[in-house]
């Protein structure tokens, strides 16, 4: 698997790693990751959902956390990202036309690697825009998965002059006229290019230091800055999951998690969707940045705690 995975110093590929290619709806290519418990009782399998410009290997560290607590991971880099197929021709272009893509990239991860590969009870742990894509995607895994925890879903941008519905007009339009695929922030460097001091993710720099090394070493797994099309697609994607009648249908159980300090999600926004959807709770860790899972540990234990007390596993053990 050495050449599936990538390892920098500190960071190197978890035990009994495996993995491969799956195909989307449309043909693309999507790389994936399964990774066994370490421990018992067997408490289930954990779908793991980065966000935006993430890989498999930053989540590395988490993958070995959920596997000490008994529980498998099974994770895949989206669509336009990580070592999945990229979509357009300049491939560290934050892209896509429609977040219910990255819906059917769930759907068929779960058709495909899950559900023949992968022993239940599922739960899905999410991060930011991976939390809006577990929302949208919560009506068709009812079945499927027990429960949510999502973290610092991304459904506005903090201290953004426009709403999310006036985003999603103004680019619109611009994709309308053919100005999709211009960056709407940051251009072709990777947002974890940014100096410690004053980036807004995490106040963690050993941490911080480690990612951005994974992707100086590894720049094929970064993305530069969203594109007006991405943009426009999580405003729809964040107007839909925030409907009433939407939210009124989820059955799914799911644990908010929100960052007290985020300067990169509205967390306001947050909190009014989980006071208005029944299936929701609501949890919020004060004084962390964006990125909770990689915080200093002061932030990241009550995660990791509240997500072993909301995810309940089995009594079964590992055969």
């Amino acid at each position: 698997m050495t050449d599936l995975f990538h390892e920098i110093p500190g960071n190197p590929v978890p035990e009994r790693a495996t993995g491969g290619y799956f195909t989307a709806h449309d043909g693309k290519r999507l790389r994936y990751a399964l990774f066994p418990a370490t421990n018992r009782p067997f408490k289930g399998t954990v779908i793991l959902l980065p966000g935006r410009n993430e890989c498999i290997e930053k989540y590395f560290e988490t993958i070995r956390d959920l596997a000490v607590r008994g529980h498998a991971v099974a994770i895949f880099d989206w669509r336009g990202q990580g070592a999945s197929e990229r979509l357009l021709r300049d491939g560290h272009r934050g892209y896509v036309k429609s977040f219910d893509h990255y819906v059917k990239d769930l759907e068929a991860f779960f058709k495909q690697i899950v559900l023949p590969d992968c022993r239940g009870p599922f739960f899905i742990l999410a991060h930011s825009s991976g939390a809006l894509i577990a929302m949208l995607a919560a009506p068709l895994m009812a079945n499927r998965v027990q429960r949510m925890v999502l973290v610092a879903p991304f459904l506005s941008v903090i201290g953004a002059p426009l709403s999310m519905k006036s985003i999603k007009r103004i680019t619109t339009l611009l994709c309308w006229l053919g100005l999709g695929r211009l960056y709407v922030a940051w251009g072709p460097r990777p947002r974890a290019g940014t100096p410690f001091e004053i980036n807004k993710l995490t106040s963690d720099e050993r941490r911080y230091r480690r990612n951005t090394l994974l992707y100086e070493t590894y720049p094929e797994l970064s993305v530069g800055g969203p594109t007006v099309a991405w943009l426009r697609a999580a405003a729809k994607a964040s107007e839909t999951v925030r409907d009433q009648a939407f939210m009124a249908s989820l059955r799914v159980p799911m644990l908010i998690v929100t960052a007290g300090a985020d300067e990169v999600v509205s967390t306001r926004d947050v909190e009014q969707f989980a006071y208005q959807c029944r299936a929701a709770s609501l949890l919020t860790v004060d004084g962390s940045r964006h990125e909770i899972l990689q915080e200093v540990d002061i932030y990241r234990e009550p995660l990791l705690a509240a997500f072993s007390a909301f995810v309940p596993g089995t009594p079964e053990a590992v055969e």
